[in-house]
């Protein structure tokens, strides 16, 4: 509109003053009526409307439907290996060595003279030997080891992953949706069983046999003569028993062992671990903006480090003791005895005598021995273990300029976990144990002996005299001993493993969509004459 009014005047100084007919031949004749009364009338009108088509942007909203990416806790149920201890009694076979007293009568043939003497009463001390037994209490010290499980506290660093938002600021009128991280602390119990060592005290009685000497006095009548006495001395062998001691040693096995520490190595268990592999930048047509996709979720196997594992191993061992021991073995001793031998007139009489006869009798006793047996028994315990759990929540905005667009960086992040392990570890201990050791104590007793002295007829006689004779026989016996031994048990228990499973979830979004229209606007022309020189040059300018 404002370039016309330029190349008229331009048009204006060319023709100077010219005429109608000139204006015509540049083109200016065909504006109607100009230069007349008519076209002065036309032209002096001040403004008039003219329609105009004008172009604007309109924006409508318009909803979508569009997939959003949920993260689902899914819980699998996983089946691990485990070992617990359950303690198994065995047996095993001891041999030992008992001496059982065997007691046989034996016979003897015996020859005496009698004679009829004329008695003269003497009396005559006589010395013998006895064996007394004698008790004695004793004590030894017996080393055993037991063990004592010691708990120590280990601490370990676990690293995992999270996912932090990071909000980039745009200005823009736009609907959006952010995902807030909500934060949930969860506790479970976690069963797990240790071997405790109960001390069981029990007793057992021993049976043994000790012989014990019974003294009987006996009498029998002697028919005898008497006669004048014509004294001779003669000697005679006299034939008695005397216990002596021998002095032996034998070996015998005792059933003993050590604990060992042995060290396995476990192969750490293989771990399930998700991965997001990276995302990348989409154009969306239909929200004329980069859109972030994340990638997609992988499981990776993952293989944890080895353990080693510390476990108390009992090794048997029979060693060989050699003790001193000590039997008495009976031995015939003769000796002479001299004795007066007189003639006599002869004389049949009848006298009591009195003698004392020793027998051994077995008598059995019983003793009691303490002794303490340790067994293991596994004890359940549970411990309660923190986890955090993140869930996303969604939250819808609205801003007229200004947006934010959440993307997820994920940070490594590293906790500090802190368990209990339970080793055993070997104590010795000592005990008294309290036995009686029984030894023969010779004494010498004296004794008064009244005797006759006489002359005899001699008169030889023979006669079975009976005689008792002990003797030790040794016997092996078997006895089954019980001992407790640590039999691993393997079973599988099923834990609860959560996993996040990704869903897609439909969601309604609101846009802005740009729309041109176009539309008639009336515009009102203004109308200005211009003159050059006095003279009017058009009829109007529009």
């Amino acid at each position: 509109m404002r370039s016309r009014p330029v190349w008229l005047v331009v048009a204006g100084l060319t023709l100077l003053a010219a005429g109608p007919v000139r204006g015509a031949y540049l083109g200016v004749a065909s504006y109607h009526n100009c230069g007349t009364e008519e076209a002065a009338i036309y032209c002096c009108d001040p403004c008039h409307t003219v329609m105009r088509t004008r172009r604007r942007v309109v924006w409508e909203k318009q909803e979508i439907t569009c997939l959003k990416t949920v993260y689902e806790t899914v819980y699998e149920d996983k089946v691990i290996d485990c070992v617990r201890y359950e303690p198994e009694v065995r047996y095993r076979e001891c041999t030992y060595t008992v001496c059982k007293p065997v007691v046989e009568t034996h016979y003897k043939t015996c020859t005496y003279r009698v004679c009829k003497p004329v008695w003269e009463t003497r009396q005559k001390t006589i010395c013998y030997t006895v064996c007394k037994p004698v008790y004695e209490t004793k004590t030894r010290e017996i080393c055993y080891t037991v063990c004592k499980p010691v708990y120590e506290t280990r601490t370990k660093q676990i690293c995992y992953t999270v996912c932090k938002p990071v909000y980039e600021t745009k200005t823009r009128e736009i609907c959006y949706t952010v995902c807030k991280p909500v934060y949930e602390t969860r506790t479970k119990e976690i069963c797990y069983t240790v071997c405790r060592p109960v001390y069981e005290t029990r007793t057992k009685e021993i049976c043994y046999t000790v012989c014990k000497p019974v003294y009987e006095t006996r009498s029998k009548d002697i028919c005898y003569t008497v006669w004048t006495p014509v004294k001779e001395t003669h000697y005679r062998q006299v034939c008695r028993v005397v216990c002596k001691p021998v002095h032996y040693q034998k070996t015998v096995e005792v059933c003993g062992g050590r604990w060992e520490t042995e060290v396995v190595e476990c192969p750490g268990p293989v771990v399930k671990k998700r991965v997001r592999t990276p995302g990348c930048w989409v154009w969306d047509p239909c929200c004329c903006r980069l859109v972030y996709l994340p990638g997609k979720c992988e499981v990776v196997e993952v293989q944890c480090p080895p353990r080693r594992v510390v476990k108390k191993v009992w090794v048997p061992e029979i060693q060989q003791k050699t003790i001193d021991c000590v039997r008495y073995e009976r031995e015939v001793v003769t000796c002479q005895v001299p004795y007066t031998v007189c003639r006599w007139v002869p004389e049949k009489r009848v006298k009591t005598c009195t003698y004392t006869v020793c027998r051994w009798v077995p008598e059995k006793r019983v003793k009691t021995c303490t002794y303490t047996v340790c067994r293991m028994v596994p004890e359940k315990r549970v411990k309660t273990c923190t986890y955090t759990v993140c869930r996303m929540v969604p939250e819808k905005r609205v801003k007229t300029c200004t947006y934010t667009v959440c993307r997820w960086v994920p940070e490594k992040r590293v906790k500090t976990c802190t368990y209990t392990v339970c080793r055993m570890v070997p104590e010795k201990r000592v005990k008294t144990c309290t036995y009686t050791v029984c030894r023969w104590v010779r004494e010498k007793q004296t004794k008064v002996c009244t005797y006759r002295v006489c002359r005899w007829v001699t008169e030889c006689h023979t006669r079975q005299v009976p005689y008792t004779v002990c003797r030790w026989e040794k016997q092996t016996c078997v006895k089954q001993v019980p001992y407790t031994v640590c039999k691993p048990v393997h079973y599988q228990k099923t834990i609860r493993v959560a996993r996040c499973v990704p869903k897609q979830v439909p969601c309604t979004v609101t846009r802005c969509v740009p729309r041109i229209v176009c539309e008639q606007v009336p515009v009102h022309v203004h109308c200005c004459p211009w003159t050059l020189f006095g003279r009017r040059l058009f009829g109007c300018g529009c």
